[in-house]
């Protein structure tokens, strides 16, 4: 039985890649009765029927997946971000960065339309860019027509598949038009009523691109903490990891407990405060999330 991968779902068909061919499938009614749906980026069995038509028989195990988008088996994310317009937000980026981790997706901060910065923003951004530099984030900085963004981008697409994700009105579609110009996507125009773009990209894709495959996702502006427990959260920051093993107690949550070496290096300066002030919002959000039967 043939194996390949889906690149694109679209109006219930799934349209699986296999050795240079692309054959528009269907999935097996069984799929609806467990509840499982076949996603972009899933390796899958099928069968052929006719000449370009088939059915999706195997999902093969996945190495992760999102619900939203719905996508899986992903090796990093890069995270689109706007300097202004819409301004740029620490807690929506530690947001993206908390649930990536969770999914052992590894993140790479893009941060758009640097030339809209004057001197007291470029000051503040640039400390930003070094906090998350030291925590060990991948990032680079880009501008309309920047004649360097193909050296910035190219590199770390190759042998990789990659989401490209952030809010709406950032420039994805912008950015995927620079690397892909013959995709032509339509750029969104900022609503200045709700501060965000509108959404512009209407299904997933990969596409293959720099020697990887690279999705543009619909619209959509956080991920949420659906799938987490609240005794997870403080691994998905990396810099609450490298002190854990120095509080007093194993399990510690690093909110009321004495002798925690995370509380200690806040105090410090060694962690950033909105870092930790964000963990305690994100982990009040868990704690108060309704349970699911």
């Amino acid at each position: 039985m043939p194996t390949g991968q889906i690149r694109k779902a679209l109006s219930g068909f799934y349209y699986v890649y296999d050795n240079g061919k692309v054959i528009q499938c269907r999935g097996r009614g069984i799929f609806r009765n467990r509840g499982e749906s076949p996603l972009v980026g899933d390796f899958v069995d099928y069968t052929v029927e006719g000449n370009n038509d088939g059915t999706i028989t195997v999902i093969h195990e996945r190495k992760n997946n999102l619900v939203r988008p719905p996508i899986a088996n992903i090796d990093q994310a890069i995270l689109v971000f706007s300097i202004k317009e819409p301004d740029f937000n620490t807690i929506l980026l530690d947001r993206f960065l908390v649930v990536l981790e969770s999914f052992h997706i590894e993140p790479i901060i893009c941060l758009t339309k640097s030339d809209l910065m004057d001197e007291k923003l470029e000051t503040q951004i640039r400390e930003y860019m070094k906090d998350y530099e030291k925590i060990g984030y991948q990032l680079f900085m880009t501008y309309k027509d920047d004649p360097a963004f193909d050296e910035k981008i190219t590199p770390l697409l190759e042998g990789k598949t990659t989401v490209l994700a952030g809010q709406s009105g950032v420039g994805k579609s912008t950015l995927l038009n620079t690397i892909l110009p013959s995709l032509d996507l339509k750029t969104g125009v900022i609503s200045n009523a709700l501060g965000r773009g509108k959404h512009t990209t209407r299904h997933v894709e990969l596409i293959e691109v720099c020697g990887g495959l690279l999705a543009d996702t619909p619209g959509f502006s956080s991920f949420e903490f659906d799938l987490m427990e609240k005794e997870e959260l403080y691994r998905c920051f990396p810099e609450f990891v490298v002190k854990q093993n120095d509080c007093k107690f194993r399990e510690c949550m690093h909110v009321k407990e004495p002798k925690c070496a995370v509380k200690e290096a806040v105090d410090s300066g060694e962690i950033k405060a909105y870092r930790y002030k964000h963990y305690l919002q994100f982990l009040e959000e868990i704690m108060d999330r309704k349970p699911r039967y």
